[in-house]
């Protein structure tokens, strides 16, 4: 493990801890949009975080959720999500994690995400595998799409734009076995990296929401494009993971759903 990734790990775990201490108590709760929340423990988490990378690297860049960052133009830059989950966190359900990746020269080379109610610590660095609490993890073998569980979310405009993956939802669930809806993307792409998930499909998300997960998913042998089988990159919103066996029949169903095709 590099010096880089073993930062990642131990800062998205001391953050978590911190999360999970606060995680009982009453929480300030402001709002960022009609149901976009941010909590006092983000702001704690990322406190924390970025007086670590502070610390150990001033030169490198910071890109945070919560607040305005570092911004250089440095060779490194730092991708931190402190609560991916924040909704819900806030309401006490225990789905949520901390998301920590570092890109060199525009492209990410380690991640770490931590689920700190269970302790799983996912990790990756580029050419180096995935793992889950220092075991390999791989992505699970799942060839039929009727067969597969699947993980998605909804935007935060959902009231507001008809393009709310709810068109999508509703042509893939008849589509597969199931479909769950946790709240954390981050944590579900690690999941498909896991094995636990066949594939996730989410739309409207952030560079902190996927960077570290992302390479996660690759190196545990998935893949991850855009909706259409593009290539992905940190700033396209629209991300489909899978295990690489069922991409082509997810992104069909995603198409058929587009362009008003039948189920």
């Amino acid at each position: 493990m590099s010096a880089y990734l073993e930062s990642a790990v131990s800062m998205a775990r001391q953050a978590g801890l911190l999360l999970r201490e606060k995680f009982d108590q009453p929480h300030t709760i402001e709002y960022k949009g009609q149901i976009n929340i941010v909590t006092e423990a983000d702001h704690a988490s990322e406190a924390l975080i970025m007086a670590r990378i502070r610390e150990t690297y001033p030169d490198h860049d910071i890109l945070t959720e919560e607040s305005k960052g570092i911004a250089t133009g440095a060779d490194f830059r730092w991708i931190i999500d402190p609560l991916d989950g924040t909704t819900n966190y806030a309401h006490g359900y225990p789905v949520f994690c901390v998301s920590i990746a570092l890109e060199k020269k525009g492209e990410i080379c380690c991640g770490a995400v931590y689920n700190p109610m269970l302790d799983e610590m996912f990790s990756a660095e580029k050419g180096g595998g995935g793992f889950l609490n220092g075991k390999t993890i791989h992505v699970s073998g799942t060839h039929d799409l009727s067969k597969s569980l699947l993980a998605t979310g909804f935007p935060y405009d959902v009231r507001d734009s008809l393009d709310n993956n709810i068109n999508y939802f509703n042509h893939m669930a008849v589509n597969v076995q199931a479909i769950r809806r946790a709240g954390a993307a981050a944590l579900d792409m690690c999941y498909v990296a896991a094995g636990r998930f066949d594939g996730f499909w989410e739309l409207k998300l952030m560079p902190w929401d996927t960077a570290a997960a992302w390479l996660i998913v690759r190196e545990a042998g998935g893949c991850v494009t855009d909706l259409s089988g593009g290539n992905f990159f940190l700033d396209a919103p629209h991300v489909l993971a899978s295990n690489g066996i069922i991409h082509e029949a997810m992104m069909t169903i995603l198409s058929q759903a587009r362009h008003g095709g039948g189920q």
